[in-house]
Formats: structure tokens, sequence, C-alpha cells
């Protein structure tokens, strides 16, 4: 009589779990950094599935092995329950998908004991009384896996931002780092320098992710160090040093990183190949007759992928810029002298670059992305109900996900540019320069855009009397990004205007913020409007469908690739520009009064109003200069109001802009207060004597 699948389940079940379990840790290791650098929605969903699908794949096997009875020929399937105990572990470039799996540490403790004993009884019930190689091989095999999944579970709890907060609370012993002559290395490999450097001044970021304080016995080191770098390439060099800092807050926050890179860790990773070889010979040496030839050849497979699994994290462990900060700050000077001092550890260092195919790289896989996220309403408003929308689209609105396909479908992204770089760096170097712009903490004391107003007293008087700011910092957005809009497309003076990369930075700069009020809003400070953008979006859709605009024709192939597009290109020019042109155009023209339907209309409409006078009187150079340091005061002011652990919540998505100019603030905050204890100590001595 013919099986049926229920019954085919049941006999090759292990087989496929364990198999599936060993599949989805490579995917994992392989997949697992791309989180770093912004990666697409459906990269991140196809990762955060595998990453969920791997816990329950190998507790679910560990289940189904301690429950079911085996058959002699199928014997040799409880040897594989230790095995899933080290791919519950998981592989060292992931322990948490978001920072609140950290949280969750102590449900992954219960787990873990469960699981071990449950991984114990399979071996006590089948392999105990069997071959001996099989029992030693499962003994150490087991040893692994346990002390691999208490690590992971031991490594969310130092990613943990309360356990971060309470461990500065010890005396920072260990931050006097010993640093190898490597000035040479700057021009050759530029950001395997800031990489090492990062390691020396990681101590700050982590006092900046929960808010904490700097003591000062170590300001003298941060001083010294950041006028250093600056020195050498200004802005370029603070850019890069930030992008590292928040790639090792990565690493502590969502990796391994916290548990390997101690005397624990490094011995695991010692221990771990050397226990897999130790197994596979064990396993070479044992009776095989009567296992089933399939259950043979899944034991090699799982035996072999341990052996490269673990012998590749004891490399990528070694060759990590962790074991180069780990060396500097050892207290065996032997040690410190045969790594770094004779170059074997840079030696080994180029060689797992080699391997691991990172040599070469125009950019390292540590760097921030370097896009901004692209979100336009007047966009979204006069391309909402085109004919041809997408299937996709269509889609997920019958399956009640169209707010997530609008914020997916209209938003875009953007390269920023070293011109805008330079200027972000400009703004934020002299925002600490000034005593009454930041508290004690480096947090902003004036409200947005006063900063960048405070020469136009009049006008900034204006604007927060009339509400033009707004009550709550996003409903300025709101406000200022349908102005800005309008201003550009009504202004006779901007569209003859030489200097085109500011206007490209305001465009760049507004469409940012809304993207973050749209697609990120816990990133910006004080109360959500989302209400309050649907209802301006309504608005403004109402006034464009009562005018009468031409539709273009369009041919069969512009058709068919609107209806399988993903996104709806945001560009600065071509159709979409003139249509955003056209509505903005309709609102200037149409001079929307205040009521309480459409009052921001109004606000947006008087914003751009007030910057085409000031225009008139100061020209266009003046006025795209002082709308540009508007938008970019909005842009340090976001960044600086965040909660931090908005800022450490998106780091596992690639992070933001508004990230790095938070954590570089901090850092220059830092340098000026130590600067200032310096030299209040010097007047002090001098004074003594």
């Amino acid at each position: 009589m013919a099986r049926g699948p229920l019954d085919l389940w049941n006999e090759w079940a292990p087989q496929i779990l364990v198999l599936l379990s060993l599949a989805l840790q490579v995917l994992l290791l392989v997949f697992a950094g791309i989180r770093r650098r912004q990666p697409s929605a459906i990269l991140r969903i196809l990762l955060w599935q595998a990453y969920q699908l791997a816990d329950s794949t190998a507790i679910y096997a560990v289940g189904h092995l301690s429950l079911s009875s085996t058959t002699r020929k199928h014997k040799l399937v409880a040897f594989w329950a230790p095995f899933l105990l080290l791919h519950l572990g998981g592989p060292d470039n992931i322990t948490a998908y978001a920072l609140e799996d950290s949280k969750l540490w102590l449900r992954h403790l219960q787990n873990l004991v469960i699981q071990v004993l449950g991984a114990a009884y399979v071996i006590y019930k089948y392999v105990a009384g069997g071959d001996s190689y099989l029992l030693l091989a499962s003994i150490l095999v087991f040893l692994v896996g346990v002390v691999k999944y208490v690590e992971r579970t031991w490594a969310l709890k130092w990613g943990n931002l309360d356990h971060i907060r309470s461990s500065l609370k010890e005396p920072p012993a260990m931050h006097h780092h010993f640093q190898p002559p490597d000035q040479g290395l700057l021009i050759e490999d530029g950001d395997e320098f800031y990489a090492r450097r990062a390691h020396s001044l990681f101590h700050v970021c982590k006092h900046a992710i929960v808010d904490s304080w700097v003591e000062r016995n170590q300001d003298n080191q941060i001083v010294e160090m950041l006028r250093t770098l600056r020195k050498k390439e200004d802005y370029n060099g603070m850019w890069t040093l930030m992008e590292m800092e928040l790639s090792l807050m990565y690493d502590l926050l969502y990796t391994k990183a916290g548990v390997i890179h101690t005397w624990s860790g490094y011995c695991v990773r010692l221990f771990s190949p050397l226990a897999a070889a130790a197994s596979l010979l064990l396993f070479q040496f044992s009776v095989k007759d009567g296992h089933s030839r399939v259950d043979v050849a899944v034991t090699y497979t799982l035996l072999s992928g341990a052996v490269i699994l673990e012998s590749g994290s004891l490399m990528r462990a070694l060759g990590s810029t962790w074991t180069y900060a780990f060396l500097c700050i050892t207290q065996w000077s032997w040690l410190r002298y045969a790594a770094l001092c004779t170059g074997r550890w840079d030696r080994f260092r180029r060689l797992v670059k080699t391997i691991t195919g990172r040599v070469g790289g125009k950019r390292s896989s540590r760097r921030w992305s370097g896009e901004m996220g692209q979100y336009n309403m007047l966009h979204f408003v006069t391309r909402q109900d085109r004919a041809y929308r997408p299937l996709l689209g269509r889609l997920a609105g019958a399956a009640g996900y169209k707010e997530w396909w609008i914020r997916y479908h209209y938003s875009g992204t953007i390269g920023i540019s070293d011109d805008l770089k330079q200027r972000l760096f400009k703004y934020v170097k002299a925002l600490n320069r000034n005593e009454r712009s930041l508290n004690a903490q480096g947090v902003i004391r004036k409200n947005w855009g006063e900063e960048a107003l405070k020469e136009e007293v009049d006008l900034y008087k204006y604007f927060k009397d009339k509400r033009r700011l707004g009550i709550e910092f996003q409903e300025c957005i709101i406000i200022w990004h349908l102005g800005t809009d309008v201003f550009l497309a009504k202004s006779s003076g901007v569209k003859d205007y030489v200097a085109a990369e500011q206007v490209k930075a305001i465009r760049t700069l507004s469409n940012y913020m809304m993207f973050l009020l749209v697609n990120h809003s816990y990133m910006l400070p004080g109360l959500g409007q989302s209400t309050l953008y649907r209802r301006t979006c309504g608005n403004l859709a109402k006034m464009w469908n009562d005018k009468i605009h031409d539709q273009p024709k369009q041919n069969m192939y512009k058709k068919l690739k609107e209806l399988f597009c993903l996104h709806d290109d945001l560009s600065f020019a071509g159709q979409a520009r003139r249509e955003r042109e056209e509505i903005a155009s309709t609102l200037y023209d149409e001079k929307p009064r205040y009521s309480h339907d459409v009052p921001r209309l109004k606000h947006a409409y008087r914003v751009a109003e007030k910057l085409i006078q000031r225009e008139e009187h100061k020209g266009s150079k003046s006025t795209v200069k002082l709308l540009l340091a508007v938008w970019i005061d909005f842009l340090v002011y976001a960044s600086n109001r965040c909660s931090r652990e908005s800022h450490a919540k998106k780091l596992s998505n690639g992070g933001e802009l508004t990230t790095i100019l938070w954590l570089m603030t901090n850092y220059l905050h830092q340098e000026g207060y130590a600067a200032k204890h310096d030299e209040a100590s010097i007047m002090h001595t001098i004074s003594v004597q």
C-alpha cells in the first residue's frame, strides 16, 4: 500500500529539519551583514523570516527528537540533537534582529534551559548505551552547543541598553589604548585607520547612546585624538570616524562582539573548531553498520558544516578590529608586542580580508550607505490617482496594506553629496562653538529654526508669532516642506540661480525630513502628526482634482512600466517635476484662507510668500542661503532631540543621517568641554604658582 505524505514526514522529518536548520545558519551568516547598509524591504523581510525560522526550526526539531521513537535503522538521528543546540547558538554576526530582542534575553535563557535538557535527554535515551565513539562525539558537540547557546543569550544581555548603562558605572580602566605606529595606514587604507581609532573612542559612543557622560579623566584622550583626526582630513575624517563608531555600536547591540572579544570568548572560538574536528574523527571511527546511508550522509554534512562554520568563526574573530582593540589594552605586553608591533596581526587580517573578499573594495562594509530617504508630499498627491496604478499596489490595498504601499512606492533614496556633508559638519562645529546653543549635556537649547534665523530677528518673530514654525516640530516639517516647494516653484530668481548645488541640497533635505515623518516618525522629536499629514494630503488632493490639468499621453511601454513598477521615480526633472510645480503654483495663486479644515496650507502659503518677498529685497543668493540654513537647523535639531533608543533601534536597518549628526554633535561637544576643562586647569595652576 502506498504511503501518504504524513508517513513520509514521520520518517524523514528529522533529516529535513536538521538540514534546513544548517542551511538557515549559512544563510544568516552570509546575509546578516546587509542590515548595516539599508537593504531593500524585500531583503529585510527575507532576512527576518530566516531569523525567525532558524530558531523555530531548531526548537521544533529538538522537541521532535525527544518525543519520537527511532528505529534501529535511524538510531543515528539522536546524534543530531547536539547540532541543533549549536544552531540555536546562531552565527556570530547576528544575535538580535531588533532592539526589542535584547530586552527579552531572560526568555531566551528559559528556552536555553529547556532545549539543553531536551538534547541531553535524547543523548541519554538513544546514544548513551551505544557506540562509545559516537557517545564521545555527542558529548563534544553537546558541550560546544551549550556554550554557544549560552554565549548568544549572554550577548543579548550585553546588547541591552540597560546593561550598557550599568557597565559604564564601573571605573573606565581600559580606555587608555596603546596605539602602534600606523600613520601610514591612513594613506594606504583610510577606512581601516579610522576603524582602529574608533575603538579607542568607543567609550564616548557608549556613553552617548545611554545618555551618560564621559568622566573627566578621559577628556585629554578625546581632545588629542579628535584634533589629530580633524587636522588630517577635516570633515571627511570626522564623518568617517562617526560611521565607524556607529558600526561598532551595531556590533555591540546586534551581534556577539561584546562577548566574543574577551578571554572567555576567544577560548570558546578556539575550542569549538577543535571539538567539531575531533567529533568528525570520532564519527569516522565509529561503527556505521545498520545505519541508514542517508543518515550517515546527513551526519557527515552536519559535522563538516560545524567544522567549517566554527573554523570561519575563529578566523573572523581573530582578524577583526575588535581583536586589535583587545590587544591594545591587554596587560600581557609580550602578546601585544608579538601580535601588533611585529606586524603579524596586520598580515593575518589581510589574509582574512582576502579570504572573505573584502580586499580592494572602495568602501568598507562598516561604512554607512551614504543614502538619504526621499519623500515629497506634492509628488504623492499628483501621482496617486493616475490611470495606471501598479498591480502590486492594488494587491496591497486589497490585503489591507495600502498605507505601507504608499510609503514604500512613493519613497526613494539619493546619495548625500560631499558639499552637503561639508555644510552639515561646519554647521555642527559652529553650533558647538556657541555656548548658548547647547547645554552641559550637549542638548540643543533653542527652538527649531531659531539658530538659523538668529540674524533675521524680525523674520523669526514673524514665523514664530504667526505659528509658521508650528506648535509641534513635525507640524513645522509639513508647513515648511510645502512652503519650500511653493517658493522654489514660484521664485523667479532661483530657476536661474547659478548655485544649483544649494537648491538641490534644499530639496534633498526637505524631502528627507518628510521621508522621516512618513516612514520613521519615531526618529523625529515631539508628538506624531500622522493625522495632520493625511488631512493635508487630502486637502491638496482636492485642490489638484478640482483643477483641470492635462494628462500626459503614454505609449504602451510606459503603461506596462507603470503597472509593474515598485517605486515611482521622485526625480527633479521631467513630467513628475512639472506636475509638482503646477500644484505648487496653484497653491500659491489661490492664496488659501485660514480655516480649521485646511490650516497648514495657509501657513505654507505665508512661508513661501515671505521668502519671495525677502528674495525681492535681498536677492536670490541670500534667500537660498537662509532657506538652506533653516533646513540644516531642522535636521540637526531633529537628530539632537531624537531619543537615544530610537537611534539605536535604527542601526539595525542601516542607520540614518540624523544618527551620524547626533553622534558628531556629541563628540564635538565632548571635545569642546574637555578643552575648556584643560584650559581652566592650566589657568588654575598658573594662578597657584
